[in-house]
């Protein structure tokens, strides 16, 4: 049956610069919290704990700060949570443990968190921010993640890989938002000018999300056509080749009938 399977999350085809830094960022959090994991192990905690409860301080973070308008100390709560994406999944590998059910309720959650980072933008703005507009992209953003996602889920679902990662993705969408987020919650603190960031980070998250849509649509629908077309093909090269039989098997049949 092969050896365990260790990883919480899905393969994905990243470009140079992400698998780079993706490799570099991995091996640096796998040293700094391979202890730590090895901690919550040998005190009986198990990686799918780990999982509820970094989703849970972030959605904690998120819709207890955010609709307040305390950016800053939102994205530091929800940031210390998100590295439980990563101990988890040191956690299984540490453990040897499949984790079928590890990856669905990672990328079930992720879900769930990032309605949730998306969500308090939209309330904040829909309240004490008083910006129709931003509360509008806000919302757009969190719908636009959620399909983005379902889009590159549903294709593979029907058998073609979808072999494209789009301009903005999960990761990106969260950095570019928390990070604004940190930055413009500084505002209270006197930093002058500085609460611009995040509504033109939400812009260029919506944008992203958009073009990122459209890429994974266009490369479903020809990646659909192309195999329609590989399958017709092969159809007809095998009705061709029976039909290439027939001729042959006719004289033989005359012949044992006479």
């Amino acid at each position: 049956m092969g050896p365990p399977v260790v990883s919480r999350g899905r393969a994905a085809t990243p470009t140079l610069g992400k698998a780079m830094l993706n490799k570099y960022a991995r091996a640096f959090f796998t040293r700094v919290l391979t202890p730590f994991a090895a901690f919550l192990i040998r005190r009986g905690v198990s990686p799918d704990t780990v999982t509820l409860l970094g989703t849970a301080g972030v959605i904690a973070g998120a819709l207890v700060f955010y609709p307040r308008g305390e950016f800053f100390w939102g994205t530091v709560v929800i940031t210390l949570f998100v590295f439980s994406d990563l101990v988890d999944g040191n956690m299984a590998r540490q453990m040897g443990r499949s984790s079928r059910w590890g990856a669905f309720l990672d990328s079930t959650l992720d879900r769930v968190a990032d309605g949730a980072i998306f969500g308090g933008f939209a309330l904040w703005y829909a309240g004490k921010g008083d910006d129709i507009a931003l509360c509008a992209v806000s919302i757009f953003c969190l719908a636009s993640g959620q399909v983005v996602s379902y889009t590159k889920a549903r294709g593979e679902s029907i058998g073609l890989p979808v072999a494209v990662n789009g301009l903005v993705e999960r990761a990106e969408r969260l950095v570019i938002s928390l990070v604004a987020a940190g930055l413009s919650g500084l505002h209270a603190f006197g930093v002058p000018g500085i609460d611009v960031l995040l509504p033109i980070a939400l812009w260029i998250v919506a944008v992203g999300s958009l073009v990122t849509l459209i890429q994974r649509v266009v490369t479903v629908r020809r990646e659909s056509a192309e195999a329609e077309a590989e399958a017709e093909a092969g159809a007809g090269a095998e009705a061709a080749a029976m039909a290439a039989q027939e001729p042959t098997d006719a004289p033989r049949n005359s012949e044992a009938t006479s």
